[in-house]
């Protein structure tokens, strides 16, 4: 029995840690180093996360207002953390120097704790406490203001996320990622990391662009690098992601955790009544990573018709695997798989889209597709 699934998109995040020496393609970290996050599957941890390319222990740069600026390897592992979560996003190399220079005039690359505003905060991973107000984390992004909860903002793989945004951001807009200003490209660096940020000092992130600069072109090979199948703590996302459509569309469907089952709920924009139902999720998934190539039908005796059928064994993640009653002749449920027997899905009314188990439906007869 089989078929293959399809799954856009992007994907995990990976962090590098510091280190004397320069670090090697495909560092992986254990979960207390660098502020990495422990890999979690139903509370469960199963491993760590990685980034690919070299660091280097220490880099120098001069602002525009002259005072040279020196990061060391924490640092700058921040900032490779930044650039390969914009291109599991596709997000180009413009978007990732906003990025840096936002993060390098909010917290100088630092994941800042805020013990007098959230207590908690100091016991996850950072790197030392900062007090701003309620701001906290690698762009200092504000609980009450919507940006997400401590422990995602203490993840800087989740907040690097957020402040990209866009149809795989955790936000869905509101509060607005760059990704989701009209016309960021063509604004000046420093306006559009304001038009993110909105703060009482609209100046300052241009004085960090050149630095931001030396920055990006000396990490521009980062990129995420994990074979591991688990979930980062805090970003909701497997770490095996494939880059591109596939991974993408995993991606996509996870920005939609949480939302509750509608029957017949979901179209290419969202949801609708506030939900999904199960093929919903799926077709709203695959148009957002396709960038709305791909618009599948609402209902998974359709769906289950499309792509290439593959055997059991062969699944990947990004798969969709359809569910059926023995002799029904038709499925009546369909997940994506996301790995080590994990699937996403919107499962029934009263319940919320969620990752789950293929377990959950023993005894059905299980077919696997692959669009594309």
């Amino acid at each position: 029995m089989g078929m293959k699934v399809f799954v856009a998109g992007a994907a995990a995040a990976v962090l590098l840690a510091p280190a004397a020496a320069i670090l090697g393609v495909a560092t992986l970290i254990s979960p207390a180093a660098a502020g990495s996050s422990s890999c979690l599957w139903d509370g469960q941890a199963t491993g760590s996360l990685g980034v690919a390319g070299p660091i280097p222990p220490s880099l120098s740069a001069v602002n525009t207002n002259g005072q040279t600026v020196t990061l060391h390897q924490q640092q700058l592992t921040r900032a490779a953390t930044i650039i390969a979560v914009g291109k599991s996003q596709n997000v180009p190399a413009r978007g990732q120097l906003i990025a840096i220079m936002t993060a390098l005039t909010e917290s100088s690359l630092r994941v800042l704790s805020n013990t007098g505003a959230y207590p908690e905060s100091d016991d996850l991973p950072n790197d030392g406490n900062g007090g701003d107000h309620d701001s906290l984390g690698l762009f200092q992004q504000r609980p009450a203001a919507g940006w997400g909860r401590v422990a995602k903002l203490m993840d800087p793989v989740w907040s690097s996320r957020a402040f990209y945004g866009g149809p795989s951001g955790p936000n869905h807009g509101s509060p607005r990622g760059l990704l989701d200003i009209d016309g960021w490209q063509t604004m000046d660096p420093g306006a559009a990391a304001q038009a993110v940020q909105v703060s009482a000092y609209p100046d300052r992130y241009a004085v960090n662009q050149p630095i931001a600069e030396k920055v990006l072109a000396t990490l521009s090979g980062a990129s995420l690098s994990s074979s591991l199948e688990c979930a980062q703590t805090g970003s909701d996302l497997p770490a095996n992601l494939p880059l591109g459509f596939p991974g993408a569309l995993i991606a996509a469907a996870a920005s939609q955790l949480g939302k509750p089952y509608v029957w017949g709920g979901g179209n290419f924009e969202g949801p609708t009544g506030d939900g999904f139902d199960c093929s919903g999720l799926v077709l709203y998934a695959a148009y957002q990573a396709s960038g709305g190539r791909v618009r599948l039908p609402h209902y998974t005796g359709d769906q289950i018709r499309l792509g290439q059928g593959i055997a059991w064994a062969d699944k990947q993640p990004g798969d969709l695997i359809f569910f059926g009653y023995p002799g029904a002749g038709r499925p009546h449920h369909v997940a994506i798989y996301v790995g080590a027997e994990k699937i996403l899905h919107a499962p029934r009314t009263g319940d919320v889209v969620r990752y789950g188990t293929i377990g959950e439906f023993a005894g059905e007869v299980m077919t696997v597709r692959r669009l594309g």
